[in-house]
């Protein structure tokens, strides 16, 4: 048995396809029942109004093969609408600001423990510290913490933050910082033995951070363990080139830095 198309129109009465063209501003046509030419200047739903040459409006539907484009017969279409533009963010996940120069630094300062914390903390937040114009510098240790503070001399235009590691209830890190009592002074600190433990394990595709047993360097257990380089900087490296937004990072890390931010930007008092 034969099967036979539903179309019984014979093939040569039948319209060979045409281009969809998207009715796209400016774009010239022509109208094939009346013959009017002129460039797009809108498109509704169902219709688009043309201009000519002397400023003359008509509106037509969007009809199949209803217009000509160089010569050539088209079906008009509306344009898809764009997606709406969504805000550029830095890596902090803050609006970025386009062509922003660094602010003049401030006064006031952040003051981290060492470099890898300084370098985690532009590497996330430094387009947002150069707008502020908040300067970030380290102190390898804290144990000098109450003298560096003196020297600093901190005041209302001039106020300190200071980001300490493994800060928890006992320890050496939460007796320094409890004798700094200056009002314009804010040490805060997140629970890990070292600013690498703020960053997310699934991050750096490992399961986990090892449990390296008390007594024995950290970082060196570290490495040793998830079979890194022996030497710290390059396990480093490693680790902070995974770090590509504040996504990459701990909560405990990143609420202490916006604390950190936002005191010392606030306005003097």
């Amino acid at each position: 048995m034969r099967s036979y198309s539903p179309d019984l129109t014979p093939p040569w009465k039948r319209s060979a396809p045409v281009p969809e063209v998207p009715a796209e501003p400016d774009l010239v046509l022509e109208e094939v029942a009346t013959g009017f030419c002129g460039a797009v200047i809108r498109c509704e739903a169902g219709t688009v109004t043309l201009e000519d040459r002397f400023g003359k409006h008509r509106v037509f539907p969007l009809e199949p093969r209803g217009f000509l484009l160089e010569g050539k017969v088209v079906t008009l279409v509306r344009p898809s609408a764009p997606a709406p533009a969504r805000p550029a963010r830095t890596a902090s996940g803050s609006v970025a600001v386009p062509g922003a120069r660094a602010r003049v630094a401030r006064a006031g300062r952040i003051y981290v423990e060492g470099r890898h914390d300084a370098e985690l903390v532009e590497r996330v937040w430094g387009d947002d510290l150069r707008i502020e114009g908040v300067v970030v510098e380290y102190l390898e240790g804290i144990d000098d913490l109450p003298s560096i503070v003196a020297e600093f001399a901190p005041g209302p235009d001039a106020r300190l933050g200071v980001l300490v590691d493994h800060l928890v209830a006992g320890s050496k890190e939460s007796r320094i910082a409890a004798s700094v009592t200056n009002p314009h002074v804010l040490v805060v600190g997140h629970p890990y033995i070292d600013v690498w433990e703020a960053v997310k394990p699934s991050s750096l595709g490992i399961a986990a951070w090892p449990r390296i047993p008390h007594g024995q360097d950290w970082k060196t257990g570290v490495c040793r363990a998830l079979g890194w380089p022996s030497g710290t900087g390059a396990a480093w490296q490693h680790i902070l080139s995974h770090v590509r937004s504040y996504k990459d990072l701990e909560p405990a890390l990143l609420g202490r830095v916006e604390e950190l931010i936002d005191f010392v930007t606030a306005p003097g008092v």
